[in-house]
C-alpha cells in the first residue's frame, strides 16, 4: 500500500486496524515524515518495526491507504507495561479517534495480555499527544502521572524539548474492540 498524498481527500470509509509486515516499513517511514512532530527513524528502523515488533504495532488502513502507525513494545524488565513509541496520523485522518481506536486495539491484542500499564514520552508543546493519551487513561478509568524522562539539557544538549515520561495505570480493564472480538469469538 502507498501513503496518500497530502492532498488526499478525507478517508470515506472505516479503517481497517491490523499488524504491519515488512512490506509496510517504507510507506511508515514515508508517513511519520509526513507527521511533524515526530522524530523520524531510519527505514531500516521502521522496517524493525513492521517484522520484530508487529505484535505490538498497529496499522490503520483506509480506502486502500495507510493512514496511521503506532509503534510499541513490551519493557524487557517490567513486561505488564507497554511503551508506546510513536503514533501516526495521516492529516486527512486526524481529527476522528483514529489514534485513540489503535491503542485500545493494540491493547485489546493478546500480544498485550497481562500489560496493566502504558508509558510514552511526549513534549510538553505536543497538545494532540496529550490530549490522546489523557482521553485514553479516562477510557481506561486510570491515572495518568508524568516526569521529565529526557531533559532538554541534561539528554539533548539544547537540541531538543524535554520528554516527559507519560504513565497510565495501572488499569484493570482490557478493552473490547472488533480485534478482541474476532480472537475470541
Amino acid at each position: 500500500m502507498t501513503p496518500p498524498g497530502p492532498d488526499a481527500h478525507p478517508p470515506s470509509s472505516e479503517p481497517h486496524l491490523r499488524a504491519p509486515t515488512a512490506e509496510d516499513g517504507k510507506a511508515v517511514h514515508d508517513l511519520i515524515a509526513r507527521c511533524p512532530p515526530l522524530d523520524g527513524n531510519s527505514l531500516y528502523c521502521n522496517l524493525l518495526q513492521c517484522s520484530h515488533f508487529a505484535d505490538t504495532c498497529v496499522l490503520a488502513e483506509v480506502d486502500g491507504q495507510i493512514a496511521g502507525f503506532i509503534s510499541a513494545y513490551r519493557l524487557p524488565r517490567r513486561p505488564a507495561t507497554l511503551f508506546v513509541w510513536q503514533v501516526a496520523v495521516s492529516a486527512p485522518a486526524r481529527g476522528r479517534g483514529l489514534a485513540r481506536r489503535m491503542l485500545l486495539e493494540l491493547l485489546a491484542r493478546e500480544a498485550c495480555a497481562g500489560v496493566d500499564t502504558l508509558e510514552t514520552t511526549i513534549t510538553p508543546d505536543n497538545r494532540a499527544s496529550w490530549s490522546l493519551f489523557t482521553s485514553l487513561a479516562r477510557a481506561l478509568a486510570a491515572p495518568l502521572t508524568q516526569a521529565t524522562m529526557f531533559d532538554r539539557e541534561r539528554h539533548f544538549q539544547g537540541g531538543h524539548a524535554s520528554e516527559m515520561l507519560v504513565r497510565i495505570g495501572p488499569f484493570t480493564t482490557r478493552p473490547q474492540t472488533d480485534y478482541h472480538r474476532r480472537r475470541t469469538a
